[in-house]
């Protein structure tokens, strides 16, 4: 792996002009970015700007058609979504999607289903009760009948059972009281202190930028800034448009 140019941690994951269509149209439009070792870093813009599909094109569910995705020295471009779980990237997607039926236990146990270190998995399960205490109590009530905070956790929580080294987020706080918005934000840190890294879609830009150390502004399939968190929080532009400062 490449030493990151401002002598940050190495680069994890790098994207290099990544073209990604749904048919004829064009998602992406040759979009290039880094997350480094250790960092949060945050993808910010409207509805329908790419986001979702930026970490659908990592995670192998939509196969570019052009550029090249490197994760660790590897390119996974064209690796199946499995392989890519297996090398360490896992995904908490947007709505959640837990399997109403199981329970909270049989949930988290999904996120491990390729692991055989069984010794690994029971660590990996205490420290998702450590996280998210809530889950402990309720671990064999089914997931469908949790509240939408307590179905994030649980989302989560079923992606850090795949012992991620890069944990992408998409929308986590969506459709949530404050309180828990708060609440999830303060554990996606505590994850990070951990020492996952964290790639995050986040329609709260305020929120995400506060958690993030650098971040990335998308519009139409384009990147249009990227800075460090705080650079963008301070941006004229980023404020009117996404921060609702005029």
């Amino acid at each position: 792996m490449s030493k990151a140019a401002n002598g940050g941690g190495d680069i994890i994951l790098r994207l290099e002009g990544v073209h990604t269509f749904y048919g004829s149209i064009e998602a992406l439009k040759g979009i290039s970015l880094e997350v480094r070792e250790g960092e949060i870093v945050t993808l910010i813009g409207a509805n329908g700007a790419g986001k979702s599909t930026t970490l659908r094109s990592i995670n192998g569910l939509n196969t570019p058609k052009q550029g090249t995705i490197v994760f660790q020295g590897k390119d996974i471009t064209r690796r199946a979504p499995h392989d890519i779980v297996e090398m360490g990237i896992s995904q908490s997607p947007e709505g959640r999607r837990l399997f109403p039926h199981m329970s909270v236990l049989e949930n988290l146990e999904m996120g491990a289903f390729q692991r055989k270190d069984r010794s690994g998995i029971k660590g990996d399960l205490d420290r998702v009760y450590s996280l998210f205490p809530r889950l402990a109590e309720r671990k064999s009530q089914r997931a469908g009948t949790l509240s939408g905070g307590e179905q994030q956790m649980c989302a989560i929580g079923r992606a850090l059972m795949a012992s991620p080294k890069l944990l992408m987020l998409d929308e986590p706080s969506m459709g949530l009281a404050p309180i828990f918005v708060e609440k999830i934000f303060e554990i996606i840190h505590e994850i990070n202190e951990q020492g996952t890294t964290i790639l995050l879609v986040e329609q709260n830009a305020l929120m995400a930028l506060d958690a993030a150390q650098r971040g990335y502004v998308m519009e139409t399939g384009t990147i249009a800034l990227h800075d460090d968190a705080k650079a963008l929080r301070e941006n004229e532009q980023v404020q009117k448009t996404y921060l609702g400062i005029a």
